[in-house]
């Protein structure tokens, strides 16, 4: 094999999400990996602006990859577009010897200087975003300026990596041309998530009685920020409808996991009701969730202007089905309408409420759709990342390492 793919990968700061995929990468021989972040702000317990509590993550952020944090100016644990006000980037990128830099998003000023500094050195640039055009912003003077200024800084890349249908759809949307498009879809660690869940199948009932759930009743699942755009509200909304007479509850449970500035208005709403069959848990870290997927029956992710939801790729690792609205990016690719789940238009109640009675009123169904889950997740993963940045690393630099780099 001839010289490994010199990559630097540039990212706001450690994510739970990214750093399994940065290990896996690692791994192989034909990508000598160095992340860079901008900020390190989520090593140690932080206030979550989302969530809306101190979090400190329970899985490894920094173990198994080669890692820097590039040096700012002031404090390190904000971030923004301006902050925290990185310096010393031309400098490292230079010293790397890189063949191209993979950069996670492009709404940082730190990565804005590093696209024309990666220019200025001859490294090739690759973009990985979340985007899609089902969740621009619909304030007009915001998007007037994105179609006026995005395409020119798309052109700029030398590789776009779309992270699912929808976000390649996006980059074609704004000119890109399809060869400088490569498929590394948004995956979670896979291996970890049907692991845990496996795990937690023989306590399950112990969670159930921990929880206050009676035996044999379905429960339906929501796992997110408190968001507005989440309208976790509208779930709660459909959950209603399951009512027998619009007064007593209805048999399924309603289980919320997560925190945010909504959660209190949610839980007026629900304590209204008199009905104990709606729980309240609060945020639970990355080693607990497996538990709550493996619990439930169907889970719902009603959001809207939603980029992806790597949580319906969690859940789906524990073989449940899914119903996501038409606004939630994974929903492309993840959720096939009547198969492992259903997919309904955003701010539709009574079609929600209807997908969900048919799932918790039967059983056969649902367990069905879950397995079905399991397969189509099974492909979404690692692998298809790697071989995915293996394409773009050897169409940008000429230099194709593909066919030796087997796993």
């Amino acid at each position: 094999m001839t010289r490994a793919y010199k990559l630097a990968c540039l990212t706001t700061h450690p994510i739970q999400y990214q750093a399994p995929l940065f290990r896996y990468l690692s791994a192989d021989p034909a990508i000598d990996l160095t992340v860079l972040f901008l900020s390190d702000m989520s090593i140690r317990e932080y206030h979550d602006r989302g969530f809306g509590v101190r979090v400190g993550w329970d899985v490894p952020l920094l173990e198994g990859y080669r890692h820097t944090f590039i040096p700012c100016l002031g404090r390190s644990d904000r971030l923004s577009i301006w902050r925290p006000l990185v310096y010393g980037l031309r400098r490292r990128l230079a010293a790397g010897g890189f063949d191209a830099i993979w950069l996670h998003g492009y709404a940082h000023q730190g990565m804005l200087r590093a696209i024309a500094v990666a220019k200025a050195l001859g490294i090739k640039v690759l973009l990985r975003g979340e985007s899609h055009l089902r969740c621009e912003s619909r304030w007009l003077p915001a998007l007037c300026a994105k179609h006026g200024l995005l395409p020119g800084l798309l052109r700029m890349m030398d590789g776009l990596l779309a992270i699912g249908t929808l976000n390649r759809e996006y980059y074609l949307r704004y000119g890109v041309d399809p060869g400088r498009i490569f498929m590394t879809p948004y995956a979670v660690d896979n291996e970890f998530f049907r692991a845990q869940a496996e795990r937690a199948r023989p306590v399950r009932e112990r969670l159930r009685a921990e929880l206050g759930l009676e035996p044999g009743r379905p429960v339906i699942l929501y796992a997110s920020k408190f968001l507005r755009r989440k309208r976790a509200g509208d779930l709660l909304e459909a959950y209603i409808r399951l009512s027998p007479d619009g007064k007593r509850e209805p048999r399924p449970y309603l289980l919320f996991v997560g925190d945010g500035a909504e959660r209190r208005h949610l839980e007026a709403r629900a304590s209204a009701l008199g009905w104990s069959s709606v729980k309240f848990v609060g945020f639970k870290n990355q080693t607990e969730l497996p538990g709550y997927y493996d619990l439930c029956e169907v889970f719902v992710l009603p959001a809207e202007r939603e980029p992806w939801g790597l949580v319906i790729n969690e859940v789906m690792n524990a073989g449940k089905p899914v119903v996501a609205t038409d606004e939630v990016g994974a929903a492309a690719d993840l959720v096939i309408d009547g198969e492992n789940g259903f997919v309904v238009p955003v701010g539709d109640i009574a079609a929600l409420a209807e997908r969900l009675r048919r799932l918790t009123a039967q059983p056969r169904l649902a367990a069905a759709m879950g397995e079905r889950s399991l397969r189509r997740i099974a492909r979404w993963n690692f692998e298809a990342d790697r071989r995915g940045l293996l394409a773009a690393l050897g169409a940008v630099t000429s230099r194709n390492l593909l066919a030796g780099a087997v796993k």
